[in-house]
């Protein structure tokens, strides 16, 4: 028993002697050396407390000593994971590109391209002073650099390309396509379709229920000529009217499109057609007729309505031979072409031209001023023309809506001023206009084109004459002579008989809008 227990106590003691050194951190050779006795002392200690019948504890290493002071015990660690934080470290592998990028980003831009791509960085971030400085480097540098930054960020190449014909005419029948030539045939053009509807007749109104019997259509009975003869007095009275009746059905839509004796009615006439138009002077500046003594002489808006209706000046032309050489030679034979394709002067509106643009102000000189003022210049061109040859001009800053209306004969004879709403047109001229073409009797001297209008109007002073040259022209989707483009523009001296030119830089061409207060015209 003797034996037993200084055998224990032996290891007792070279047991605190092993923590007492591997508490002070001895060399790693004595660290060593020890570390190998507590195997052997362990397997003889383990031998002697079985001889004595002494079951064994926990090894020696889970006794109740905080393990963390020591330096040797190595905590638990994953080296299968890769640490996140290896890419935001300087000098490290995996850390070069962001590294790379940084220097990018700190590296001052020299080229245009350069500039533009720090330009497009400062303005995502919100930077817009920087951004601008930047853009204005970049095209200093480069004029097109923004395509070179779209081609290289945005190539064609990136894009999806649609196929040039996907469905080609001469597939298999089994393609769905609604054009194929082998399922619907060629489409019709706007000619063929309408003359489908020569045989069809005026349908009626649908019943407004199943049970309830259709409603009359009177107009259905009418027979087609007394049909023409009803929609040419409505083409008399507004031919915008009249070419809407072919929304109504397609029986209209054929007499409309089709219908030669209607148009060869309104093409010919006095109310909208060429029956109206003047090809040669008719009158003075001031509106007295040309060959008449002083006496005789009438003014504009003097009174003498019957001068100015449509009978008088009405001249049928539908037997003309220079109408119908027009008509065989140019309009292929269609009154309808004609009227909408042939120069002519619209009486039942207005053209107006609106004239913009800046000009450079003063600054003050005393006080310092960072930016130079400018002053936006707005005025109008207002030209009405009648039925007798006289027209109407006027140059003012007031807008249409509240000259337009008062442009009158009216108006302009009776001097209105002051407060009044008419007062606007108190500058009005009056003078007179023309066409040029193949009626002109003037016009074959001079070999003018057909499509330009002469106007002559008094000055602002009583010696003075201007002279405004235009040409007809066309603006917008189907409307035909709605524009009128300056040619020239002269004032005439009647003391010296000189001519001066004026320039026209700022001056804009003359649109027509329709006035329904004017009616005819």
């Amino acid at each position: 028993m003797d034996a037993a227990d200084s055998e224990l106590e032996s290891f007792r003691r070279r047991w605190r002697e092993e923590v007492l050194a591997r508490s002070k951190g001895k060399e790693s050779s004595s660290a060593t050396q020890v570390a190998s006795s507590p195997s052997v002392t362990s397997s003889a200690s383990t031998s002697i407390l079985k001889s004595h019948g002494i079951s064994r504890g926990p090894p020696p290493t889970e006794n109740p000593i905080n393990v963390d002071e020591t330096d040797e015990v190595e905590p638990n660690a994953y080296h299968d994971l890769e640490d996140k934080d290896d890419e935001r470290r300087v000098g490290t592998g995996k850390g070069k590109e962001s590294d790379e990028a940084t220097r990018n980003r700190n590296k001052e831009p020299k080229s245009a391209l350069e500039h533009y791509e720090k330009a497009v960085e400062k303005e995502a971030a919100g930077s817009l002073g920087d951004s601008l400085n930047h853009y204005r480097k970049a095209y200093r540098l480069d004029a097109r650099v923004d395509q070179t930054y779209k081609n290289k960020y945005y190539p064609p190449s990136s894009f999806s390309q649609k196929p040039a014909n996907p469905n080609p005419s001469n597939a298999a029948v089994t393609v769905p396509n609604t054009a194929h030539h082998s399922l619907d045939g060629l489409q019709l053009s706007m000619s063929e379709l309408i003359a489908e509807f020569a045989d069809l007749s005026i349908p009626a109104a649908p019943p407004p229920t199943d049970q309830s019997p259709a409603p009359p259509c009177p107009i259905a009975s009418v027979p087609s000529e007394v049909l023409v003869e009803i929609l040419s007095h409505a083409a008399i009275l507004d031919v915008a009217s009249f070419v809407r009746l072919a929304q109504v059905c397609k029986r209209f839509a054929f007499l409309v499109a089709r219908e030669e004796g209607i148009w060869k009615r309104v093409c010919c006439g006095g109310e909208f057609g060429f029956g109206a138009m003047l090809y040669d002077w008719t009158c003075d500046v001031l509106g007295a007729p040309l060959h008449n003594d002083d006496a005789g002489g009438r003014l504009l808006g003097g009174g003498d309505a019957g001068a100015d209706s449509p009978s008088e000046t009405n001249t049928p032309l539908d037997d003309h031979p220079i109408t119908l050489s027009l008509l065989h030679d140019i309009y292929s034979s269609s009154w309808l072409q004609m009227f909408r394709a042939r120069p002519r002067i619209r009486f039942n509106g207005c053209y107006i031209s609106t004239v913009n643009y800046v000009r450079p102000g003063a600054s003050s000189p005393n006080q310092v001023s960072w930016n130079t003022p400018v002053h936006i210049v707005t005025y109008y061109r207002y030209l009405r023309f009648f039925r007798d040859g006289t027209v109407l001009s006027l140059l003012t800053t007031a807008e249409p809506t509240d000259v337009v209306h008062y442009l009158t004969r009216e108006n302009v004879n009776n001097h209105h001023s002051g407060a009044l709403p008419s007062a606007v047109v108190k500058n009005t001229l009056k003078g007179r206009w023309r066409l040029s073409g193949p009626f002109s009797v003037q016009g074959v001297a001079l070999e003018e084109t057909e499509g330009d209008v002469h106007i002559e109007t008094e000055g602002v002073d009583a010696k003075y004459m201007y002279k405004m040259h235009l040409s007809m022209r066309s603006a917008g989707r189907g409307a035909k002579n709605n524009k009128l483009n300056w040619k020239g523009f002269w004032s005439y001296n009647r003391l010296t008989d000189d001519w001066g030119e004026f320039m026209l830089k700022n001056d804009k061409a003359f649109f027509w809008s329709r006035v329904k207060s004017y009616g005819l015209g």
